[in-house]
């Protein structure tokens, strides 16, 4: 199955490089292609799943996260690794600060579908009100990085949250600030 496949070739790329496998292990560390690089007969995601999906654009990402000590617990933070190619270059050898947001936005909706499937939100398609973020030095292509969010509140069908990106050394490249609304009506 072409899902496994992508898993197992993201997971194994990620586990080969050492800052990024010490945060792959352990009993309850949840790992998985991400649903927005699966592309979907409605064209919903094709933005991952197509466009950011190549050689030269995301190479690889994998989905992360700890899966609480019961199955009920709300997840509120999750990471993403990313490796990402020349062909997002704003400058030489720097992502395009767009694309930046774009990952944060992302990282942010991991949390999204995870918290649903435990009853912790409500099950409705989630929109970006706002993402307010900080770029505080240049994201490096050809290079992987790490992106992680994490819950601030949740607040009837509002999610706030932040999310972060950081090099291999831990240094923060950008940050941002969100809120999620879920939406009543259907897109």
């Amino acid at each position: 199955m072409a899902d496994t496949q992508d898993k197992r070739s993201d997971h194994e790329h990620f586990a080969s490089i050492p800052w990024c496998a010490r945060h792959l292990r352990g009993p309850r560390i949840i790992t998985k292609s991400p649903e927005c690089r699966l592309q979907k007969s409605n064209g919903e995601d094709s933005l991952y799943a197509e466009t950011l999906k190549s050689h030269t654009t995301i190479m690889a990402m994998l989905e992360v996260y700890e899966e609480p000590p019961s199955p009920t617990d709300r997840v509120d933070s999750a990471k993403a690794f990313l490796t990402l190619g020349p062909g997002l270059n704003g400058h030489p050898d720097v992502c395009h600060g767009g694309i930046v947001v774009t990952i944060l936005d992302e990282v942010i909706g991991f949390l999204i579908p995870i918290n649903q499937e435990r009853g912790h939100m409500p099950d409705l398609p989630y929109m970006t009100a706002y993402l307010n973020t900080k770029f505080l030095k240049p994201v490096p292509t050809c290079a992987t990085i790490l992106a992680q969010t994490r819950i601030l509140k949740l607040e009837g069908r509002k999610l706030f949250a932040e999310a972060w990106i950081e090099d291999g050394d831990g240094k923060v490249l950008a940050r941002a600030e969100a809120l999620f609304i879920a939406i009543k009506s259907v897109l």
